[in-house]
């Protein structure tokens, strides 16, 4: 499928919507204290072959229950916050400390096309998190991280650049971007 964007390059998007088994993480407390770690996946969303460990600890009780593929296709949400792009990406403010911006102004982008970035790094990663196309990455306070590889068309000239965008999965299929540049 070509996905043509309002440059002039075009982007070949090769990710698919398999149908596999989806199933969504039931935390199972059995009467005792709740585990922050297993409260944190409670609810969330996984294809079967690509999800965190069961059991998780010692005495863990939780289970993956089965998600119809059909809910997940339909009910399934990516957001991007935009301060994500503006200040953070292209580092309008001076105060953050990398160089994401000397990336992204290399590929031909400013800070003039967050807005598209934001809107396209969004649309990517919920296609290939409904195709069950992401990398776990660490279960952490702030919940289970994925890794999405996304592709754009180099505005500086032909071609395009693929990169790894940062998510945390939330409850009811809601995939929230953590970063747009992810170093790993």
């Amino acid at each position: 499928m070509t996905q043509k964007t309002n440059y002039t390059n075009e982007v070949k998007d090769e990710s698919y919507i398999a149908i596999q088994p989806w199933v969504e993480w039931k935390h199972v407390t059995m009467g005792k204290t709740h585990c922050p770690t297993c409260l944190k996946l409670d609810k969330c969303w996984f294809v079967k072959a690509n999800m965190p460990k069961i059991p998780q600890h010692e005495r863990c009780h939780c289970k993956a229950d089965p998600k119809s593929t059909r809910t997940v296709l339909r009910e399934a949400t990516a957001n991007s916050a935009y301060s994500k792009y503006d200040p953070y990406l292209f580092n309008t403010t001076g105060t953050y400390h990398h160089t994401k911006e000397v990336l992204f102004r290399g590929w031909g982008y400013t800070v003039s096309d967050a807005l598209w970035l934001k809107n396209e790094i969004e649309r990517q990663g919920l296609e290939k998190y409904k195709a069950g196309n992401y990398i776990l990455n660490k279960l952490d306070h702030n919940g289970q991280r994925i890794n999405i590889i996304v592709t754009i068309p180099r505005k500086d000239r032909s071609g395009v650049v693929t990169f790894t965008t940062g998510w945390i999965v939330y409850p009811s299929g809601h995939i929230q971007l953590a970063t747009p540049y992810a170093d790993k």
